[in-house]
């Protein structure tokens, strides 16, 4: 076993599943420039033997009634649109309820017929999980890859990430969702539309609105009627493509400079080290951990536009480069899902964090998490969190984290570092959440020091994922402080406790998704741009108990529980060129797809 296998073994208490996939060798950088793309040393199938992959189709089949039949039985509860249809008619209500009591006995009666099977599937199961891949590389030839890039010339990287709620329909039910296998197609279509991706890097031209565009709140374009002062210019900054390289469906991107970037000092100076923990755990105490990747220097000042354009947009960008998915946990909505992101982007990593007995629990679901890219990928690892807990125990969740390559440079990799992750959801769980972003940092920091390369260019080091707290929440002040953020730069956050004035919240009042105001992404963007609509539909500041928060300041921003976060001091001379919160998952998803542009270099090589 190599040690980088026996470095996750310790990080999650002993699990081997999670140790790093196949790398290849490392080699001098000097060597003959690297083909384009190069061969994939990634696992390709979940199993590593087909007898493997056998018994754990038997397995499935034999649960699939039992949980079919539990899951029928968890989607009787209703969602508020099914109960808006009922009132809508005399004798809705009426016909509802009486099929579901007459459905109820039917599938509890179900659910136990299909016990006995379903047990001889799970002693299949288990063992068979055990030997699964921590994650799977889907690699699509035919689909369109992103050029290699030179490094001695300035290019743009488009980031996305999403928590999609796709869970069994049944569970998705909690969060007012339903109908997980339709939502997951109608979202594959919106991440991957079909048509060729934009050559982000092409042109100059990135996302920044002329000087005066940006009024309104976080940048929204005001709503009043077209042609009048403050009205709204009907122009999405993300929906616009270059002339030079159009887009089918979409305008013309138009060539707007940065306007006076400000530069955005760190309000913390860069730590070496943070607190971790000494696994396996019980009552996890924090410790030191390594020093990181480099030693820190003077800190690079990262602009941001001044005056910030538009962040709330009802369209994904059509040029995205990386897409990080959170909650994809229905097996048949991620094939959905994953089989179209291959129309778009030619690298997926899925089946992330597979189920079974992981770090001495049994893991009913997987991670949820997915990653797409249309650079190649150069190494992967997935760690699991050993504490999770309350439901959360029942998923496998983690830290997914990749090495892209992104180009060569006289003979240098240009390689990027991309990390996704979830962690720990109820509100009163702070000191989990805690305990998991000292892991993450600590496995992000191992990750990027064994498989940096000596004369590698980093261009970027971006985390993301949904961190269930937020920055303006009482109840969240533990997480808010965490050293993660003295390490990694959220461009929304001003320092602990405050936004900036143009960020907005990415997590919705659930019970309202389906209103009149919000029920597209248009009439969304526009309701959100206004502060009555942000406090009625987006989640609200919390209490350490989960309780809304009263006596916060009002109209609130709301809860930034979605991030893209980058690490402080890079090595190119980085922008932040464009932030978007996107509504076109309107009653789809509970949150917000969060969208972040870097427009990095020149590198003098």
């Amino acid at each position: 076993m190599s040690e980088p296998v026996v470095v996750a073994m310790a990080a999650c208490g002993g699990c081997a599943y999670c140790a790093r996939a196949s790398e290849p060798d490392r080699g001098d950088p000097q060597d003959t420039p690297m083909p384009w793309p190069p061969p994939s040393t990634l696992p390709d199938a979940p199993f590593p033997s087909r007898t493997l992959a056998a018994v754990a189709a038997v397995a499935e089949a034999l649960l699939a009634p039992g949980c079919w039949a539990l899951d029928r039985l968890l989607a009787l509860q209703p969602t508020t649109a099914q109960r808006a249809r009922w009132r809508r008619h005399r004798a809705g209500r009426c016909l509802a309820v009486g099929a579901r009591l007459l459905a109820a006995p039917a599938l509890l009666l179900a659910l136990l017929l299909a016990l006995p099977p379903a047990l001889l599937g799970l002693l299949l199961w288990l063992p068979a999980q055990a030997k699964r891949r921590p994650f799977v590389h889907q690699h699509v030839a035919t689909a369109p890859a992103a050029e290699p890039w030179d490094p001695r010339r300035a290019r743009g990287f488009t980031f996305l990430t999403a928590n999609l709620c796709l869970l069994p329909s049944g569970l998705a039910r909690f969060s007012n969702l339903g109908g997980t296998r339709r939502r997951a197609a109608l979202i594959a279509r919106l991440l991957a539309p079909g048509a060729p991706a934009e050559p982000s890097g092409h042109r100059r031209g990135l996302l920044e609105p002329r000087r005066g565009q940006g009024g309104g709140y976080g940048g929204t374009l005001s709503t009043a009627a077209p042609g009048q002062p403050g009205g709204d210019s009907r122009v999405d900054p993300w929906m616009v493509a270059s002339p030079a390289a159009p887009v089918a469906g979409t305008m013309p991107w138009p060539e707007m400079p940065m306007a006076n970037p400000t530069p955005m000092t760190n309000p913390w100076p860069t730590v070496d080290s943070v607190p971790t923990l000494e696994l396996p755990m019980t009552n996890p105490t924090l410790g030191p951990t390594p020093s990181p990747v480099t030693s820190p220097g003077p800190e690079r000042p990262i602009p941001l536009p001044d005056p910030m354009p538009p962040v709330l947009t009802d369209h994904i960008p059509p040029d995205t480069d990386f897409v990080c998915l959170q909650e994809v946990f229905d097996a048949t909505a991620a094939t959905t899902l994953r089989r179209r992101l291959g129309h778009r982007f030619p690298h997926v990593l899925w089946g992330v964090g597979p189920g079974g007995l992981r770090c001495g629990q049994l893991r009913v679901l997987g991670s949820g998490l997915v990653l797409g890219s249309r650079f190649p990928l150069l190494a992967a690892r997935f760690h699991p969190f050993p504490n999770g807990a309350r439901e959360d125990a029942l998923a496998n969740k983690g830290l997914l984290v990749a090495q892209v390559l992104l180009g060569t440079g006289r003979g240098r990799r240009v390689v990027g570092y991309l990390g996704c992750t979830h962690l720990q959801a109820p509100a009163p769980d702070a000191t989990i959440r805690d305990v998991q972003l000292s892991l993450v940092l600590r496995w992000l920091r191992e990750f990027r020091r064994e498989q940096e390369r000596p004369g590698d260019l980093v261009a970027f080091d971006v985390f993301c994922g949904d961190l269930n707290f937020d920055n303006c929440s009482q109840g969240d002040a533990l997480n808010q402080q965490h050293p993660l953020f003295k390490e990694f730069w959220d461009p929304a956050r001003r320092g602990s406790g405050q936004d900036q004035p143009w960020a907005i919240g990415t997590l919705l009042d659930c019970l309202k998704i389906y209103e009149e105001p919000v029920s597209t992404p248009e009439k969304m963007r526009r309701t959100l741009s206004q502060p009555w609509g942000r406090e009625r539909f987006l989640a609200g500041p919390i209490l350490s108990c989960g309780a809304l928060d009263t006596k916060a300041p009002r109209p609130w921003q709301g809860r930034r529980v979605d991030r893209a976060l980058l690490r402080r001091d890079p090595a190119l001379a980085t922008e932040v060129t464009g932030f978007s919160v996107i509504t076109q998952l309107a009653t789809l998803s509970d949150h917000l797809p969060l969208a972040l542009r870097l427009r990095l270099g020149p590198a003098d090589l």
